[in-house]
């Protein structure tokens, strides 16, 4: 009696034949996902005008003011983010005992400490009831330990400034001699890892994580959409308090336009992707003059009932990743990228 089988006589040759066949399969898979990449991440060719940059806003110390700088100076835009003759936004940070990053959140009146230009490559910390303390980068009296810290999950390593300033910033903002430590971003590139809670967002790479930069070293407000909270809340916010770099005036009121955006162009050079959207915590809810918590959690409670999404936390403004340098200055025109 005859049996069947359901074995197959695959001989070498065979085998090679298959083996070639996935291979070619698998390298045209490739070859059309790096085409797609490539598509996807060119910059187009086409710009439609959006508006203006009213503000530009650089911030030397992480939680606190924006540097005071003339109308009109010109900001360079490279992969660290805005930076000025020396000065460049969020290379410097405070720090507790334990090396654990001290922010506004904790510590509100951090907003009032306020700084200015001295010279090339200097700054002139002020706050109320404090003598002003000059730092100058290029001379930064540091005992060459750095520090490991991290930025939200994200791992990096800081340079200690100096004690005098260690302990201006103590006594102001814990009324102590001791206690913080200003520490400074060292590295001339992009280190820290992606922020885990961006990590899957699909434009956004580790060059994007800036210096101590909460996600990404850039951020952009529409103030259209600023003035439509506005309208829902009873007492209207600065929009300085979402701590954006780049301040938006639309020619068109459009509120939330931002959301839809993949390409921004500001003036004649700088060119960003519009990486993630900006999940707001509860920094926003302090006024930037006063210092002071919103009694009623505003305006980050009226946001989390429109804006929430499917975050944790509340979207208002985008993060941006620069893709071309350039520099940018208040009233440069705003594009955005059309396909």
């Amino acid at each position: 009696m005859a049996t069947s089988s359901c074995s197959l006589d695959i001989g070498p040759k065979t085998l090679i034949g298959v083996g070639v066949g996935l291979v070619v399969a698998g390298g045209a898979s490739y070859f059309l996902y790096r085409r797609y990449l490539q598509y996807r991440d060119a910059m187009p060719l086409k710009w439609r005008r959006v508006g203006t940059l009213q503000q530009i806003n650089l911030f030397p110390v992480k939680s606190c003011a924006p540097v005071d700088l003339e109308a009109g100076v010109e900001y360079d835009c490279d992969v660290l983010g805005l930076s000025y003759e020396g000065i460049r936004d969020r290379t410097l940070m405070l720090l507790d005992e334990s090396n654990t990053m001290v922010t506004a959140r904790g510590y509100p009146h951090m907003l009032l400490i306020k700084s200015r230009k001295a010279s090339v490559n200097g700054i002139v910390f002020s706050a109320p009831g404090m003598h002003d303390l000059e730092l100058d980068f290029e001379n930064l009296e540091s005992p060459g330990q750095d520090l490991h810290t991290s930025v939200w999950g994200a791992p990096v390593d800081a340079m200690l400034c100096g004690e005098r300033f260690n302990k201006w910033f103590s006594k102001f903002i814990l009324k102590m001699e001791t206690g913080l430590k200003l520490v400074h971003y060292p590295y001339p590139k992009a280190v820290k890892i992606i922020n885990p809670r961006l990590k899957n967002m699909p434009h956004i790479t580790q060059a994007d994580s800036g210096t101590f930069n909460d996600a990404t070293s850039y951020m952009l407000m529409n103030l259209s959409s600023v003035a439509d909270l506005n309208t829902r809340i009873k007492n209207p916010v600065d929009p300085l308090q979402f701590r954006g770099n780049f301040e938006l005036k639309a020619d068109i009121d459009e509120p939330y336009a931002e959301d839809h955006w993949q390409w921004v162009r500001i003036g004649d050079k700088a060119v960003f992707r519009s990486v993630a959207p900006c999940t707001r915590c509860i920094l926003p809810n302090i006024n930037v003059n006063t210092a002071e918590r919103d009694i009623d959690g505003e305006p980050l409670k009226t946001l989390r009932s429109f804006r929430l999404f499917n975050y944790s936390s509340p979207a208002l403004g985008i993060h941006l990743g620069l893709r071309q340098p350039g520099r940018v200055k208040a009233n440069d025109v705003v594009y955005v990228g059309e396909k």
